[in-house]
């Protein structure tokens, strides 16, 4: 796993052997941000990034010149890992708050302009995320959210829904407000 984009383009972040979490494959990333490099001016953007896991996307929007980012993750040892990598790739600009993104998402209310959650595909409550985002002002006017999930989810009929991207086994489906 490496950082693809911006100042910190090949650096890679430290993750230990151990770690739990599915990081997005780099191919995914770099797809999915040729597309973010269209539709966002990241110096000006607010970012939240759910289920952070490894903290990679954040990490890639830091690289970009990103200022205003929230990383979410529940688990502790994830976080412990992200906060290391604050250090070791000199990063300042990312909130890291630790907690479950559902929880965050019904308590939060602090617009952005972008939101990108990867839940465990296997997530029973995936699902569930749109809903949670779209029509609850948590985004911006002109904002999106990008849902990343596994070829067995469709989120065609979603309210929202604007598109689907497929990186092999990884599909990010985006909505519009």
């Amino acid at each position: 796993m490496r950082i693809i984009n911006g100042h910190l383009s090949g650096r890679r972040p430290l993750v230990p052997k151990n770690l739990l979490a599915r990081p997005t494959t780099d191919m995914a990333r770099e797809g999915l941000f040729n597309i973010l490099r269209n539709r966002l001016d990241f110096e000006d953007c607010r970012v939240l990034d759910l289920f952070s896991g490894t903290g990679i996307i954040s990490f890639e929007f830091a690289s970009l010149g990103c200022r205003d980012i929230t990383c979410v993750e529940r688990d502790r040892f994830h976080c412990a890992t992200i906060r290391k990598n604050f250090e070791f790739l000199d990063i300042g600009s990312i909130r890291l708050i630790e907690t479950d993104a559902f929880n965050f998402l019904k308590k939060e209310v602090h617009p952005f302009d972008f939101i990108f959650a990867d839940p465990p595909y296997n997530h029973p409550l995936i699902t569930e995320l749109p809903s949670l985002v779209i029509g609850k002002n948590r985004l911006l006017p002109d904002g999106f959210f990008v849902l990343e999930h596994g070829p067995d989810k469709s989120f065609t009929g979603f309210p929202g829904f604007a598109e689907e991207r497929n990186y092999g086994k990884v599909h990010f489906s985006f909505f519009n407000d």
